[in-house]
């Protein structure tokens, strides 16, 4: 299954390129960079803003624009993404099993 703006939340972001379109911490907006890592409540970028540094960003706080492989563009609000991948990933399939009627 190919990542599009419909499946992202069940996808792996590692890879894709994000900026921090909106944040409570006004230090954090605008922050751009690629995911390098992810944890439960957190995503590391890659910055070149400061000379390729790793930047922490909390999940809860943010809503990121991510550039997808395709080129094309979405917009995601972090507390849909707090997790850890693998759980979230299954959790996503669990709603799916549900809403299709099929449990």
């Amino acid at each position: 299954m190919r990542i599009n703006k419909d499946n992202i939340h069940a996808h792996e972001l590692i890879g894709l390129d994000v900026v921090v379109e909106e944040s409570r911490d006004p230090t954090l907006r605008g922050l751009n960079g690629k995911v390098v890592f992810e944890r439960r409540n957190m995503l590391y970028l890659m910055s070149g803003a400061e000379g390729y540094r790793i930047k922490a960003i909390p999940k809860g706080v943010t809503r990121l624009l991510f550039t997808l492989p395709d080129g094309s563009r979405c917009i995601v609000e972090g507390k849909d993404l707090i997790g850890r991948p693998e759980d979230r990933i299954e959790r996503i399939e669990r709603r799916r099993v549900i809403k299709d009627g099929r449990r």
